[in-house]
């Protein structure tokens, strides 16, 4: 299977090949799939990219980039990622070409057990994910070994024992789906795991009963997926979760708009309208989940191409980019809520 379809979604409100094209043209020869033209690339939003190509058909193509990340770790089983959120605007519109920052992500070097699980379940080709097999092995050994005896995860290798040392919620949620599905590959594998079991559930445990071991320097509060990704991770129970949701919606949530990026201003934007999306799936909030979506896919282009973010106050796109990671989202919500892939529950429910 390598082609593009049309499913019907949602009432017809996305046709899917817009945000499809977006992310091809975003692929080079190599395989990397950067964030927009001459912008960074990190194997998180390479990897989430990736997946919607897989959900889209475009096998061959998903395939090239986990090749890339094959081709590209480091000895010790990481990978350098260009740190985007990072870079300037260069106006009021447009961000910064300049080069960013680089460095080890911890939440970045785990995800690409994500995308080769969700690459296998949807395709069927367990031949060409067991030939990744070393790579994601490689890949959460070195992110639980720098485990710390709370459970928590440190966000960078380099900001380790320095003042910026911390462990991001968001960052260490999206861990624990990581390794959930490295522990799901192993099993499929035959391979053992080691002490990737012990470490999910600290982390987990963490996750659910020791707040005070996350975001030490108060500066995740403000943001939309410290919110809601302990809820998509199926870190929390159900009761938890819910209230989680339930506590904060109202500073996240802009009625008829969408999800904030951040609480403190009035911009919503597709990613994280979407990644809430999956997560009242998760739920089984099927309605306020279609709602949102709705909401999110009017963000876009006369072409259908999905914009970054919407601006209330002033009513403007914002800024004017369109990053392949913001397109993949919508596609990955598609697939939850309409299941026209195989792989489509792997972020809504436990794959072990």
């Amino acid at each position: 299977m390598d082609g593009s379809f049309k499913p019907g979604l949602t009432n017809g409100v996305l046709d899917l090949d817009a945000p499809l094209r977006r992310i091809l043209a975003l692929q080079t020869p190599e395989g990397a799939i950067l964030w927009f033209e001459n912008g960074p690339w990190d194997p998180w939003n390479h990897v989430e990219s990736a997946m919607a190509l897989t959900v889209m058909g475009r096998t061959e193509a998903a395939s090239a980039a986990f090749d890339y990340l094959y081709a590209t770790q480091r000895p010790d089983g990481a990978w350098f990622g260009e740190y985007g959120n990072a870079l300037p605007m260069v106006d009021r519109d447009f961000i910064s070409r300049e080069p960013a920052p680089r460095l080890v992500d911890t939440n970045f070097c785990a995800y690409p057990a994500v995308g080769v699980a969700h690459f296998a379940l949807a395709t069927g080709n367990w031949h060409r994910a067991r030939k990744w097999w070393p790579m994601i092995k490689a890949s959460i050994d070195f992110v639980v070994s720098l485990q710390r005896d709370d459970g928590a995860i440190p966000w960078s290798l380099e900001a380790i024992n320095t003042p910026d040392d911390d462990a991001l919620l968001a960052g260490n949620a999206s861990i624990a789906k990581s390794l959930e599905c490295a522990i799901f590959l192993a099993g499929r594998f035959d391979e053992p795991v080691g002490s990737w079991r012990q470490a999910r559930a600290k982390l987990i445990q963490a996750l659910h009963d020791q707040p005070d071991a996350f975001d030490r320097r108060a500066t995740g509060q403000r943001f939309a997926m410290d919110w809601y990704y302990p809820v998509l991770s199926g870190a929390l129970s159900k009761t938890s979760a819910r209230q989680r949701l339930d506590q904060l919606w109202s500073r996240f949530v802009i009625p008829g708009k969408g999800c904030r990026c951040v609480s403190d201003e009035p911009w919503v934007t597709v990613a994280e309208t979407c990644e809430l999306v999956i997560a009242l799936l998760a739920l089984g909030e099927r309605s306020s989940a279609e709602r949102l979506f709705r909401q999110a896919m009017s963000i876009r282009d006369s072409s259908g191409v999905l914009w970054m973010g919407w601006q209330t106050a002033e009513r403007v796109v914002w800024p004017k980019e369109q990053p392949s990671w913001t397109q993949a989202a919508a596609i990955l919500a598609a697939d939850a809520l309409e299941g026209f892939s195989t792989a489509n529950r792997i972020l809504v429910a436990s794959v072990l």
